[in-house]
């Protein structure tokens, strides 16, 4: 089975909201569509379920352009539809039956979904009574309930506390684990850097960069260095590295850890004599790859100087 999106593009009068986006997922696991808020992501994902219809492109899945009649997706949109005055267990059965379920299946499938993501007990309550992450999680069992194969997450991890977020991270693992494949769009770099193998950025509506996570990651070279000191030593540290032409670029400084950008390992050892020769040994010494949030702003960035140029 494969994914297969190609030049799909979508104007809106004068304004070119996504130009000629293009990827491809050819196994199950979960595919990061990132960008900032107004970056032409919902759009993009509407354009490949068919639920908007694009200026040009196409979307497969397995060679075969995407509709509802041809395919069973998954999607779960950025503005959450409940049906506020309705029981959840109705609800979630409604949607089942929607998606050519018959009721005793839908059922089955409602009740282990609201088990999964610890729901259960509001199955005979009205969704208006529910906190906006438990809103959520019903929305997303909705999303689910015909067992999917292809399943788009739009800002999925956006207003949940860290409780319900730890349940919504453990389901994704076994959606992985069951043969899924998962577009998560979002903006929050951390979320996808923890699950995305490929990414693509939009900023725009074009494509900034894309391809496999980690190797995007190693062409960008281990540029950064964390040092933790002991609480003692942190002022003094402070004053040892930032004496010196040869100084590195503080990226952030948090409580007792800085992160300094570097060329190269030789920055880091350079750091690190300094350190020790003035009697500082640190707690935590780390040569690391940029993080998704620095390529992120570093890519959108140079995409901005090259459109000025151009």
């Amino acid at each position: 089975m494969k994914l297969e999106v190609k030049e799909l593009t979508k104007t809106f009068g004068s304004k070119l909201a996504v130009d000629r986006i293009s990827f491809s997922m050819n196994e199950p696991g979960v595919f990061g569509l990132i960008g900032t808020n107004g970056a032409g992501k919902t759009t993009t994902i509407r354009m490949i379920l068919g639920i908007m219809s694009s200026d040009s492109g196409s979307a497969e899945w397995d060679g075969v352009r995407i509709q509802r009649g041809t395919l069973s997706f998954g999607y779960m949109p950025e503005e959450r539809g409940l049906y506020m005055k309705n029981k959840v267990i109705d609800q979630l059965v409604y949607f089942g039956m929607l998606r050519g379920m018959t009721n005793v299946k839908a059922m089955l499938s409602a009740v282990e979904l609201m088990e999964r993501l610890g729901i259960s007990e509001y199955a005979n309550m009205n969704a208006e009574k529910l906190s906006k992450g438990n809103q959520q999680k019903v929305q997303l069992a909705a999303t689910l309930i015909h067992d999917p194969k292809l399943i788009f997450l739009d800002e999925p991890f956006s207003g949940l506390d860290p409780v319900n977020a730890e349940v919504l991270r453990d389901l994704i693992n076994s959606l992985v684990e069951d043969g899924k494949y998962i577009v998560l769009s979002s903006h929050q770099m951390s979320t996808v850097e923890e699950y995305c193998r490929d990414i693509l950025i939009l900023h725009n509506g074009s494509t900034v960069l894309k391809g496999s996570l980690d190797e995007i990651k190693r062409g960008f070279g281990a540029t950064n260095l964390v040092i933790r000191t002991r609480r003692e030593d942190t002022d003094r540290f402070a004053s040892v590295i930032d004496g010196g032409e040869d100084r590195p670029e503080l990226i952030e400084k948090r409580a007792y850890e800085y992160e300094y950008r570097i060329k190269g390992e030789e920055d880091a050892f350079r750091v690190l004599r300094k350190m020790t020769e003035n009697g500082i040994y640190p707690v935590k010494f780390e040569i690391k790859e940029p993080s998704l949030r620095e390529i992120f702003v570093k890519s959108v960035e140079d995409h901005g100087a090259g459109a000025e140029r151009a």
